[in-house]
């Protein structure tokens, strides 16, 4: 939608987006339960957005993008602890087994002795060196582990890198004290959403692109991309079962990449082909519940890292965007992560309804109101996927896709990232800066924006 609303802003570019569903947004997008706009999971527009993307969307948006604070908490040793931390959870709320910890993790760190260097940093490696044993033990790496389904130690430590923002103690402090009024930014522990839900974002960006020409089409279905020589000749497609094609001088995808690699006609080479079989996405369910209460907490979500409760986070949309309506109605949004091949992917919707409650109830949430209905959705590519080897395999495909002329693969599935959307965005409009008035693709300077990219770390 980014890239697609900055082409548009040029008189030479003719844009066409096919889109597989029925709506546009993918995973950033939302859709109506029982009046209340709902997402697929958490998301938030957050302040650190690159400033001319936040410009362009006020201005296309206006007041249907919300200034909102933050107000979740997470679960921490069968205490509850505000999120994002503040200095006063510090002094009061921490457990003080917890605290006690982080103590002498501090009084120790300075004799710990250098990892050799033949042993290959983990994400379990690179987080415990940075922030002790105490930390990563009750929370980094049991929420790691059910985000993920692997131990931290066999996740790449480009994992913990892009994953984890205050990487260290230090880093962790500055951004507690950070959060104290005229001490940080005054951004610091807010975030922007749109009055109906997440995917107004992704909405207005098309109906501003369908404004200034482009052509959207909905509901089709990629059957094969063609090549001659090294680029692309024909994006084949289905709608409403009948075949349909796209020439193009440019063909940009935001297609998961082992998708993307089988598109392909003809075959890439056998080792292209096999390491994208090597690249491998965490799944997710997600789970909605309709309750007859106006809100269900004052918090917009709960994160919960103990192993023995299946869900990772809780959301209640009616408290991103602050609605009133409708009444004596709210939704809970549950995430659980697993595979496709687990027995969760499978269960039926009364059954994962269940296994919210028991999770809530276990966790000291009791809900005493009546849930009206139960709905589920299935992400089978939420996150990708870090293993301890997967730069070798992503780094052949990678090589072998620049040699293709006229194709460019980007977005979190495209280039295999976990990212914020706003990180999302500013790939697509530095995908659109590297083009030209005439057509021209800069390739160089896309590569100096990969860099940037690899430098992007999650906001949770």
């Amino acid at each position: 939608m980014g890239a697609a609303f900055q082409l548009t802003r040029r008189d030479s570019a003719k844009v066409i987006v096919v889109e597989e569903d029925d709506r546009v947004g993918g995973a950033a997008g939302s859709f109506e339960l029982a009046g209340v706009w709902a997402d697929y999971g958490s998301h938030r527009l957050h302040p650190s957005c690159d400033p001319e993307i936040l410009k362009d969307l006020q201005t296309i948006m206006g007041d249907n993008l919300l200034d909102r604070p933050r107000h979740g908490r997470i679960r921490l040793r069968d205490r509850w602890i505000h999120f994002p931390l503040k200095p006063l959870d510090l002094a009061f709320q921490l457990p003080g087994g917890f605290v006690a910890g982080i103590v002498k993790d501090l009084s120790t760190k300075v004799f710990r002795t250098k990892a050799k260097r033949s042993e290959a940093e983990s994400f379990a490696s690179v987080l415990e060196k940075g922030l002790g044993r105490t930390i990563c033990r009750d929370f980094y790496f049991p929420y790691a582990s059910k985000i993920w389904g692997l131990p931290p130690g066999e996740l790449s430590a480009t994992q913990a890198r892009r994953r984890v923002s205050a990487g260290s103690l230090k880093r962790m402090f500055q951004k507690i004290v950070s959060t104290v009024p005229g001490i940080g930014s005054a951004r610091r522990g807010r975030f922007f959403y749109p009055r109906r839900g997440f995917g107004q974002i992704s909405e207005f960006l098309c109906e501003a692109a369908k404004s200034a020409g482009a052509s959207f089409h909905l509901q089709t279905e990629i059957k094969a991309i063609e090549m001659i020589g090294n680029a692309v000749h024909r994006v084949c497609c289905q709608k409403n079962g009948e075949a349909v094609s796209y020439q193009a001088d440019h063909v940009w995808s935001t297609i998961a990449l082992p998708e993307l690699v089988q598109f392909l006609e003809p075959q890439p080479p056998l080792a292209v082909v096999q390491a994208s079989k090597n690249i491998q996405y965490r799944a997710m369910v997600l789970i909605y519940l309709v309750m007859e209460q106006d809100r269900f907490s004052e918090y917009d979500a709960h994160y919960f890292p103990e192993p023995d409760i299946p869900i990772t986070r809780l959301s209640e949309p009616k408290n991103y965007s602050c609605v009133q309506e409708p009444e004596n109605r709210t939704v809970l949004c549950a995430e659980l992560p697993c595979g496709t091949a687990d027995p969760a992917w499978r269960m039926k919707d009364e059954e994962l309804g269940e296994l919210v409650l028991r999770s809530l109830k276990s966790a000291g949430l009791q809900i005493d109101s009546r849930c009206r209905q139960v709905v589920t959705g299935r992400l089978p590519r939420a996150y990708p996927i870090y293993r301890r080897d997967y730069e070798e395999y992503l780094s052949r495909i990678d090589e072998w896709l620049n040699g293709v002329e006229n194709l460019l693969t980007f977005g979190r599935q495209g280039l295999f990232v976990h990212d914020n959307t706003h990180h999302a965005l500013y790939m697509g409009y530095s995908a659109a800066a590297c083009l030209d008035e005439k057509g021209r693709f800069d390739r160089e300077r896309w590569q100096a924006f990969k860099r940037v990219f690899d430098t992007h770390v999650v906001e949770d």
